[in-house]
């Protein structure tokens, strides 16, 4: 996917400090990622953002899958190899 077919995807620094935001309001791409991740699926989204569209957060899914690729590629390409151990994230508390 090319960043050019997500038109809803806005960078403004005057709104949520330039963090990539949808159609320019103050819901951010990791606010919606977050939410999928914690369980939320899009007809929940919806309803608690009323505002928002299907095709919104679709394209923040997307948009959030590109990056992580992208920062990926980037990082390891040319890169020496580390000699340490990888850390493991928390697990988080129940």
């Amino acid at each position: 996917m090319e960043l050019r077919q997500l038109d809803r995807i806005t960078f403004d620094p005057a709104v949520m400090g330039g963090k990539p935001c949808v159609r320019g309001m103050r819901v951010t791409v990791g606010m919606i990622v977050g939410m999928v991740a914690s369980g939320h699926d899009i007809d929940e989204i919806l309803r608690l953002y009323p505002y928002r569209e299907p095709d919104d957060i679709r394209q923040a899914l997307s948009y959030a899958a590109w990056r992580a690729k992208s920062e990926s590629s980037l990082r390891f390409v040319g890169m020496p190899r580390s000699r340490k151990k990888p850390t493991r994230c928390p697990r988080p508390r129940s």
